[in-house]
């Protein structure tokens, strides 16, 4: 493949039969004055070129739908490859909004990494396999004895609907529990979901305590749940970790499983595919420390805490914790020991902290009311 972009005797427009050489795999910036020809150099000769030359190599049915360029007043361009064009307008300003889903290259690759991708474990690196009942028993089996686990059935992860007769037909079938959005209900009571709205529903198939011959009843359960939602079964330890087996995807080193390779799987604008960190925006946000606290030389209730020092939540969860704690707030805030200064801004794990309580404030405040805080992140 030639290394540069040759074009000779280019006329196109205000274009006055020139000869210019574009290098490939740079970027390369058209500069001049309005009029010069930058866009018919860029879009009416290059772009156009290109385009139509991919088309032709399709066949006469695609070829119909496609909007055919007209062919640029050059006398030869060389090195050229199939190219996409921006067009140049003002949109709105979406983070999520890139090349890719401009153009749907996007869609494409999600739909190429979902059908041919390769799996691995984010946690030992290991190839994502296919896991059996017998490994699957194995490694429930390998928990601290007398724990108690539930093995449930995930039959809907994250989709829109009502599931009324789902539901019913599981009721009918002898399955009495399921928990709903995070929360466990009888499938006896009355209730509706909503069916604009994404649900996760996970069937109870058996509730056991992990013991010396238990082994072919929890065979049972999870070959009853993996029948339910075609090769998963989840496994819910009670007030400890959840493990999501698949018969599809499973690392057969540590047990992790993965569903079934979806094109949202690499979607940023689904949770499914999102990064939990920062939710497929790129960025995360977050209060600095050295804003909120605007002068440490005086005590926190007293001038030392700038945003939120007014709030009467703020005073009184920072007075709560300084009782639990024993901690002297009209102290100035630079005398305070290092751990208790930590502790007044991180919190601990039963109460938040300065930061925590910002963070609350700005997930449930108006967009007039977050823009006050802005200046302390």
């Amino acid at each position: 493949m030639l290394n540069k972009i040759t074009v000779h005797g280019a006329r196109q427009h205000n274009l006055k039969n020139i000869d210019v050489e574009i290098p490939r795999n740079t970027l390369t910036v058209i500069t001049g004055l309005s009029g010069s020809g930058k866009s018919s150099l860029a879009f009416d000769a290059v772009y156009a070129a290109g385009q139509r030359r991919y088309v032709v190599t399709l066949s006469t049915f695609p070829r119909q739908f496609l909007d055919q360029m007209e062919r640029p007043d050059v006398d030869s361009i060389d090195g050229l490859s199939p190219a996409i064009s921006i067009e140049q307008k003002t949109t709105g300003r979406s983070p999520r909004s890139t090349v890719g889903t401009i153009t749907e290259i996007y869609d494409y690759l999600r739909v190429l990494y979902s059908s041919v991708g390769q799996p691995y474990c984010q946690l030992c690196g290991s190839p994502i396999t296919r896991q059996s009942t017998e490994q699957i028993l194995q490694h429930v089996l390998a928990l601290k004895p007398e724990d108690r686990i539930m093995v449930m059935a995930p039959i809907v992860r994250g989709r829109k609907g009502e599931y009324k007769k789902d539901l019913e037909k599981l009721l009918r079938q002898g399955f009495e529990r399921a928990r709903i959005d995070g929360v466990l209900r009888n499938l006896g009571d009355e209730f509706t979901l909503d069916k604009r709205k994404n649900h996760t529903i996970e069937i109870v198939v058996d509730r056991l305590l992990v013991k010396p011959g238990i082994e072919k009843r929890l065979e049972a359960s999870i070959e009853t749940a993996t029948k339910l939602t075609d090769g998963l079964v989840l496994i819910v330890v009670v007030n400890g970790e959840e493990r999501l087996y698949s018969q599809k995807l499973a690392c057969i080193e540590c047990g992790t499983s993965v569903p079934q390779l979806e094109p949202r799987s690499f979607s940023f604008n689904s949770p499914y595919g999102a990064c939990e960190a920062c939710h497929g925006l790129g960025s995360t946000w977050s209060f600095d420390p050295g804003k909120v606290i605007v002068d440490e030389s005086k005590p926190l209730l007293d001038g030392g805490l700038g945003p939120g020092s007014a709030s009467w939540y703020m005073q009184e969860q920072l007075e709560e914790m300084a009782r639990k704690n024993r901690i002297n707030l009209k102290k100035p805030f630079e005398d305070l020991p290092k751990k208790t200064r930590d502790l007044l801004l991180e919190g601990n794990g039963d109460q938040p902290g300065i930061l925590g309580i910002l963070e609350e404030r700005y997930q449930s405040s108006s967009e007039a009311s977050r823009e006050m805080l802005v200046d302390y992140m």
